[in-house]
């Protein structure tokens, strides 16, 4: 672990700050990957000299990212929701926004799944046809 003063320490459980490194294990995702998302305005990890020092905050927003992504949301999206994260709990219309994010983001992903199975029936249909041919030619 890396400590506010950019020196190595011991790990006492609660970690204090991290390395790009340390996230880029954790997280399964490349150093060039968390530095993007810091040019894009998500994170802003502090400066000990060159080296960048993450905070828990930091590793969280880092979190909330890659969980955006995951589920779908845009960069935008994803700093809005990270904007709530950093604001006072309780703001209704803030949650009123997530909440419609949220239903948006449901409603594209059932809209994906609906033109899946309907693609998934036309390959078993055409698959069938062409077994049926594949049979006649034997």
């Amino acid at each position: 672990m890396i400590n506010a003063q950019g020196q190595l320490s011991a790990d006492t459980g609660a970690q204090e700050s991290y390395s790009i490194s340390e996230l880029s294990r954790e997280f399964e995702v490349t150093t060039r990957t968390i530095r993007f998302y810091e040019d894009e305005g998500l994170l802003r990890p502090e400066r000990v000299g060159r080296q960048r020092v993450y905070s828990p905050g930091d590793r969280i927003r880092l979190k909330l990212i890659l969980r955006g992504k995951r589920l779908g949301f845009s960069l935008s999206e994803i700093g809005d929701i990270i904007q709530m994260y950093d604001s006072t709990p309780g703001e209704s219309g803030q949650l009123s926004y997530f909440i419609d994010r949220i239903q948006q983001r449901r409603h594209a992903l059932q809209q994906q799944h609906d033109d899946i199975e309907v693609t998934l029936r036309e390959l078993n249909h055409i698959e069938k046809q062409c077994r049926q041919q594949l049979q006649g030619l034997d």
